[in-house]
């Protein structure tokens, strides 16, 4: 069975809610105040905030090996740093230059940021760092204690 549809012009809340046509001005108003103010505080958002690159954190028997995408980024641009059990990539990707009117950009320029936290202790001193089409691979072997040994039961 199909129901008549009714179309309306209305405003996003009336829309949404259309059982609170009474209140909708005073939804409208707020609505209205809330996305100036979201707008004038968006250029604030943008500057400050890094983005996360995507990455994949695997475990082995040996190491933990992170494999993060970093197209269009040279190894100058990038800093790996490992603590105790954390792993911290950061960098900025600068925004081309191009001639003629952007019309449209999805891809992402500025800071990026990637934290990662190791389950176990890790051999910092040990870790290496490899950047191949635009994929930048972390080896980060384990500390000794934290490789898994088979354990014999006995009887």
């Amino acid at each position: 069975m199909t129901l008549p549809v009714r179309h309306r012009h209305g405003s996003l809340l009336e829309r949404a809610f259309p059982w609170r046509e009474p209140m909708a001005t005073e939804f409208d108003e707020l609505f209205e105040r809330m996305n100036r103010f979201l707008e004038a505080a968006a250029p604030t958002w943008t500057e400050t905030m890094a983005w996360a690159p995507l990455a994949d954190l695997c475990e082995t028997d040996d190491a933990y090996l992170v494999e993060c995408e970093l197209p269009g980024l040279k190894r100058e641009d990038i800093d790996v740093e490992v603590g105790d059990r954390e792993l911290h990539i950061t960098g900025e990707l600068k925004e081309s230059e191009r001639e003629g009117v952007l019309r449209r950009s999805t891809r992402r320029t500025g800071r990026f940021e990637y934290r990662a936290l190791l389950p176990a202790e890790v051999k910092s001193d040990q870790v290496s760092a490899s950047l191949t089409e635009g994929v930048l691979t972390v080896t980060i072997p384990k500390a000794q204690g934290t490789k898994p040994r088979h354990i014999e039961i006995t009887t």
